[in-house]
């Protein structure tokens, strides 16, 4: 089974302990990504599924396994997911509660690709999972860090590629300055 991982944010500049077999790829299918969660344990807003959030372009890369589990649980460890949270993986096929994609699963016929996996996490904002912050209250939040903290967000959303252009970064782009480096920053790329 050749497995496909799906990623827009950080894991293209950070595979870490998700090992690939390939170099991250344009092409991937267009999902509905916003920046929209305070991450848990590091100081940025990150980029996650948003179903009110326009589609946009992914990247996608073949996972160094050839079982759906494994890559699974490989997808788990980078992202730190409790496992109580089987879901916050995305998989075609659907495994472990997480809803079939029909997007996805259309991207990986036209490929020829037999699985996928991605990240699905909620929005997260003030601590209340599942709520997306309207952009004045992301842009205000982003504007009061400080220091590292501000230098490590700044950098998460520099980083994410350009033509990854949401409503959001627009905003955050115009407020705040933080556009978009002029490089692909995306680990691997062939």
């Amino acid at each position: 089974m050749n497995i496909a991982c799906i990623a827009w944010g950080s894991l293209l500049w950070k595979p870490q302990g998700l090992k690939l077999a390939s170099g991250w790829h344009p092409g991937g299918p267009a999902m509905p990504i916003e920046f929209a969660r305070q991450s848990d344990d590091s100081p940025e807003l990150a980029l996650v599924l948003c179903d009110s959030a326009r589609l946009m372009p992914t990247y996608w890369a073949y996972v160094a396994t050839d079982n759906l589990d494994t890559a699974r649980a490989m997808l788990f460890e980078r992202e730190k997911i409790r496992a109580a949270f089987p879901e916050w993986i995305g998989s075609v096929p659907a495994q472990d509660g997480a809803a079939e994609n029909p997007r996805v699963a259309a991207w990986l016929r036209a490929k020829g690709i037999d699985a996928a996996i991605w990240t699905a996490i909620p929005p997260k904002f003030d601590g209340v999972s599942g709520r997306v912050p309207t952009v004045d209250e992301a842009v205000a939040w982003l504007d009061s860090c400080s220091g590292a903290q501000r230098d490590a967000a700044e950098d998460y959303i520099r980083r994410t590629p350009a033509h990854i252009d949401t409503a959001y970064r627009r905003i955050i782009a115009a407020r705040l300055g933080w556009h978009p480096l002029r490089e692909a920053h995306v680990t691997q790329m062939r």
